[in-house]
């Protein structure tokens, strides 16, 4: 873990917000749907964003809602090849709305397509990041979507509230900004939340998650993503797409939405990837000592406190690692394939070969 600097950052996290010099902006589908000005608007704020020497990615939704509508489909699609058809078919107009927008503003845009396979291989993950830090050096504002027109469910995100949430960390952005057609965060009462500085503990008590027919990300997602993304050293702003002057406001420091403080201690780049990008192939079971040594020690996972191997996983596979009860501890990369764990399992080895998981490559919860 790595500790960020600055404490007034926590208890002011807005302060710290007008500061930010790398920004990533995620606006949902139902937003652009329910408002075609929302481009021009969008453009409009952005263009303020990046004459104050701010850099800035668009995750954008919005190509299956315009596909849905353009093919004549009466909802959207369930099928699988009916939604990649929807999706190619609206990718071009969603693009088209950002080009004469952001144009009409003389901002440069360009298009990024990425797949969950993008970024959970290291190699094209990275060269995800050098394409989009070079479009950044240039000036252009990259609009990142799903590549639904060749996703399906073994390499999609799930929704692109998930997306701009692993985006952050990749063009290590100080600030993730969710807009959405909501405040921010309601409490019980139905009152805004203005700030959150534990996730966990202040925020998943009060999601209630819901779904529209139109987007799929509903503020459970959205948490999640707040989540994941202040563990990466961002803050994180839920606020509502259709309020005038939204990021102005943001990024002068002044009450709008939910603010999420970054996490006092962040993961490094490769635990985050582990823990939030990777997707488990397997489980390992700890018996009561081992689990107590992953868990209150940060010790590595040795054979010998191995209880019980689940999954077909290869070495370098990401694994769940589990309680005697079931409880997931964290997750790591595996030293060893799937065949050889079990064998491995229970038995006191040696040197490196009774290294399952390396506790430099195992992010416990």
């Amino acid at each position: 873990m790595i500790p960020l600097p600055g404490r007034d950052a926590r208890t002011n996290p807005r302060a710290s917000i007008t500061s930010a010099r790398r920004v990533v902006v995620k606006i949902g589908s139902s937003s652009l749907a329910r408002d075609p000005k929302t481009y021009e608007r969008l453009a409009h704020e952005v263009s303020a964003l990046l004459g104050d020497r701010r850099q800035l990615v668009i995750v954008s939704s919005g190509a299956i809602a315009l596909g849905t509508k353009k093919l004549g489909y009466r909802a959207r699609p369930k099928e699988m090849a009916r939604l990649q058809a929807a999706a190619a078919a609206g990718q071009s107009l969603l693009m088209r709305a950002y080009e004469e927008a952001f144009g009409r503003a003389s901002i440069a845009v360009a298009q990024v397509l990425l797949t969950h396979a993008d970024l959970a291989d290291r190699v094209r993950a990275n060269n995800a990041r050098r394409a989009l830090s070079a479009l950044l050096t240039a000036g252009c504002v990259p609009i990142l979507n799903e590549n639904d027109s060749v996703a399906i469910e073994e390499i999609k995100f799930g929704d692109n509230d998930e997306l701009s949430a692993m985006v952050a960390p990749l063009v290590e952005a100080d600030v993730l900004v969710l807009l959405s057609d909501v405040e921010g965060l309601l409490d019980a009462d139905g009152e805004r939340v203005p700030i959150v500085h534990d996730v966990v503990t202040e925020a998943l008590p009060l999601v209630r998650a819901k779904k529209s027919d139109v987007g799929l990300g509903g503020m459970a997602s959205k948490i999640e993503a707040a989540r994941r993304a202040t563990l990466a050293g961002a803050h994180v702003v839920i606020a509502n797409a259709r309020r005038d002057d939204v990021l102005r406001r943001i990024f002068s420091g002044e009450d709008e939405g939910t603010v999420f403080s970054a996490a006092a201690r962040r993961l490094t780049a490769k635990k985050h990837w582990i823990a939030f990008t990777l997707r488990p192939r397997g489980d390992v079971w700890l018996d009561a000592g081992a689990a107590a040594a992953v868990r209150m020690k940060g010790k590595s996972i040795l054979s010998v406190g191995v209880l019980g191997i689940r999954g077909d996983f290869r070495e370098g596979d990401s694994v769940r690692v589990l309680d005697a009860a079931g409880t997931e501890l964290g997750r790591g990369l595996a030293r060893c394939a799937a065949a050889d764990a079990v064998v491995l399992a229970g038995h006191k080895g040696s040197g490196d070969d009774a290294v399952l998981v390396h506790r430099d490559e195992l992010v416990v919860w």
